[in-house]
């Protein structure tokens, strides 16, 4: 009896300490000194970035012109509005396990100028390259801003485009085997050399 009671302690007691970092506050990334970045990332009112590819400036390769959040994180809640212009193309990319190469080494939820089109796979809009095709196309039309929400716990990945799930999939059981999953990893929004905006980034630690 006596060790039944200090399980149920420990359960509540786990459970009260999970609800409390759930209830956390998101830190708030408005600006660009709230990133690391070399690239062209421009303050245009209030919380937003707009970024503007230098002349001649290109690539998505270039890492260091990403928006590269402050610091790692394991399990988190992401939320955030970003606008594409035509043809436009960017992702969020999370557990990047070496800022060297982000798309080898971390996984991106892609943000794309696909609205309207059908038939979809991981390399369309809401869809988690070479990994996890999007549920639905969610994504509004070229220059209206999209709310996305994601949220990583463990290997379970939930995300949410303007109120539609577009992914629920466990990222370890569907990544490619050759690709592995950190446990704990940099957090960067993608220059693909092509204008976007991103405002009222907020995050959280789960």
């Amino acid at each position: 009896m006596k060790n039944l009671v200090s399980t149920l302690s420990i359960t509540l007691l786990l459970s009260l300490t999970l609800s409390a970092a759930e209830k956390e506050p998101f830190a708030k990334l408005f600006k660009r000194s709230d990133f690391e970045t070399k690239g062209n990332w421009m303050e245009e009112g209030k919380s937003v970035l707009h970024l503007k590819p230098r002349e001649s400036e290109s690539g998505w390769k270039r890492y260091d012109a990403y928006l590269w959040f402050p610091e790692q994180y394991q399990d988190f809640v992401c939320q955030f509005d970003f606008k594409l212009g035509e043809g436009g193309n960017s992702g969020f990319y999370f557990r990047i396990a070496d800022q060297s190469d982000a798309t080898q080494h971390g996984f991106e939820i892609q943000l794309k100028d696909d609205h309207g089109k059908e038939e979809l796979g991981p390399h369309d809009v809401g869809g988690v390259i070479k990994t996890s095709g999007p549920k639905a196309n969610a994504v509004n039309p070229t220059g209206e801003w999209n709310k996305m929400i994601v949220r990583l716990k463990g290997s379970k990945l939930y995300v949410k485009l303007n109120d539609q799930v577009v992914q629920q999939v466990d990222i370890d059981t569907a990544r490619p085997k050759d690709k592995p999953l950190a446990q704990k990893g940099w957090i960067a929004i993608q220059d693909h050399g092509q204008e976007f905006w991103v405002r009222n980034v907020r995050i959280r630690k789960l």
